[in-house]
């Protein structure tokens, strides 16, 4: 009777952690995501246009909205440019084609000759085209 309550308590105990565990949608999502950082920070123009769908709608803390020709645009000619940029705090929801994409924005942003620490919010949507993972729609926010 010992051996069956430790083995259903050493069940119960490691199914916490395979639940807790990212699915492979999760895992695939956050890779694309860290791409697009890495692609927004190194301005590679390139990278950001095979992350990126066709209809994106990408809005800023600041209200401006652009589509994907803007936002590339501003990354290619430094307009948006960056020194440092960090994703923090990430959570990702995953139904289906769709994923939800939390996280806390932080950067040194590059505005002329002055380093501007940015500090906001994001929430991203992504959707998965033709076995890829796109951003369709992201839009910032101040807390």
């Amino acid at each position: 009777m010992k051996k069956v309550k430790l083995l259903i308590g050493f069940l119960c105990l490691f199914s916490g952690y395979v639940a807790a565990a990212p699915s492979p949608g999760e895992k695939d999502v956050a890779a694309a995501v860290d791409h697009l950082t890495q692609a927004m920070l190194n301005k590679n123009v390139l990278q950001l246009q095979a992350l990126t769908a066709e209809n994106l709608t990408y809005g800023h803390s600041s209200g401006k909205i652009q589509g994907k020709k803007e936002f590339i645009a501003d990354i290619k000619t430094g307009k948006s440019a960056f020194k440092t940029l960090e994703m923090q705090n990430q959570t990702i929801t995953v139904s289906g084609d769709v994923a939800l994409v939390r996280h806390h924005f932080s950067a040194q942003a590059i505005k002329g000759t002055e380093i501007v620490p940015t500090e906001i919010e994001n929430f991203q949507i992504w959707q998965k085209q033709k076995g890829k993972w796109l951003l369709v729609g992201r839009q910032a926010f101040r807390f």
